[in-house]
């Protein structure tokens, strides 16, 4: 019987001890036909299509051992089980880090983290996971173990398989060790953060960072009512305030005190806004909480929230979610300005999502020139794959094409996915 609130379809869950009994479970399940769910923290169960054919859990927790730790070469391989937060540990021990941000880190896991390729408010400045696979450890749908990359950084003959499996969400192979490019840790890190009368102060503000003479390792523009319990995020200086444009700095104390006071000058001078500086604990909550926003809890525990993804232009950004508010009075975003990325957790029923995406986000995502993919939502509103991800892309046919070759009988968590 499948655990309370269980997303995947499962019949039952095995937990192999490493590589060579993961390839063995796959391999009699495809002889069989069953379908194969692989399992990480479980912190990404509702992200994509929900799948309906019952078929087996594949846990990798058992995979849990740190391979290789170089220091000195700035890569380390782990087990696809070792989880986000073991591997921060093992990093710092080091004064290193790997530097995206995962929600819910002490339950994520490597293999989870690169299946799915998240990123978080330091994308501006540091990118994604997909930047940092260096090498993994696979197998594929028939049973099949193998390899792609390696342990260095330069790295590049042949098809970058790395890449292909990152972001595959487990349909093209069971990931069963990863080596991580990491980077040295920044000595502190502080937050510089303003009030905005309208969406109009953004764009304006937004524009001059283009010149800024800071480094930003993020810039988020929030709004909504989910930051109105964070007070170094929140749009406090009016009640009239339209939302809170917040610009992370990294580095050793002298430049990241130096980045405040450059920016608060610029700021000041070009709009007259009151900034504020985010520094110590207070910046570490605030770091956090963009980290989690995705993941956060919804109001009736056990259930998803709808929590969009939206890529667009980085130029047409602030227009957007402005237009998203206009749909969704009730709706809190993060955007990740820098990059063009928003996140939204909209406040419309479950029975009306269907017809809220259909019919008026994704034409206005369209017409921005963007995409738009549904992260999570709550178990009552029946979605399907087209609702999930969208219209298919140009290259269906080609991606189709590869996941045969990896999945020929299409076991590996069938119909979660585009294809």
């Amino acid at each position: 019987m499948n655990p309370p609130n269980q997303t995947l379809p499962l019949t039952e869950t095995v937990t192999p001890a490493n590589r060579d009994a993961v390839a063995e479970v796959v391999r009699d399940a495809c002889q069989t036909g069953t379908p194969v769910y692989a399992i990480g923290g479980g912190t990404s169960l509702h992200y994509g299509a929900r799948p309906t054919r019952p078929g087996l859990g594949l846990s990798l927790a058992g995979l849990n051992r740190v391979i290789d730790y170089p220091a000195r070469d700035l890569t380390i391989t782990v087990e696809a089980g070792v989880t986000i937060a073991e591997l921060a540990g093992r990093l710092a021990s080091e004064r290193q880090r790997l530097p995206v941000d995962i929600a819910q880190a002490a339950r994520a896991t490597v293999g989870g983290v690169v299946a799915t390729n998240p990123c978080g408010p330091r994308r501006y400045q540091w990118g994604t996971v997909r930047d940092y696979v260096l090498g993994v450890h696979a197998v594929d749908g028939s049973g099949t173990p193998f390899s792609a990359g390696g342990r260095v950084v330069k790295n590049a003959a042949g098809y970058n398989l790395c890449r292909l499996l990152t972001g595959s969400l487990g349909t093209l192979g069971v990931i069963t060790q990863v080596t991580l490019m990491v980077k040295p840790m920044p000595e502190t890190s502080a937050l510089v953060a303003c009030d905005l009368d309208d969406f109009d102060s953004a764009e304006k503000l937004l524009a001059e960072m283009v010149h800024t003479e800071t480094v930003p390792a993020a810039i988020e523009l929030l709004a909504g009512p989910a930051w109105q319990d964070e007070p170094a995020l929140c749009a406090a200086a009016s009640d009239s305030a339209a939302g809170r444009l917040v610009v992370g700095l990294e580095g050793t104390t002298a430049e990241v005190e130096w980045m405040i006071e450059r920016l608060e000058a610029q700021w000041r001078r070009s709009s007259g806004v009151s900034p504020t500086a985010i520094r110590g604990d207070a910046a570490a909550r605030a770091w956090n909480r963009l980290t989690e926003f995705p993941a956060e809890a919804p109001a009736e525990e056990g259930d998803a929230p709808l929590v969009l993804q939206i890529s667009l232009l980085p130029s047409v950004t602030v227009d957007f979610v402005r237009r998203l508010l206009g749909i969704d009075a009730g709706c809190s975003v993060q955007a990740h300005a820098g990059d063009g990325v928003i996140r939204a957790r909209l406040s419309c029923e479950p029975g009306e999502i269907a017809a809220v995406l259909s019919e008026r986000l994704r034409p206005a995502v369209g017409e921005a020139g963007g995409s738009m993919v549904v992260l999570s939502w709550p178990g009552g509103a029946p979605l399907g794959p087209g609702d999930v991800w969208g219209p298919m892309p140009d290259g269906i046919a080609v991606m189709r094409s590869i996941k045969r070759q990896f999945d020929p009988k299409g076991i590996l968590n069938p119909d979660r996915f585009v294809y």
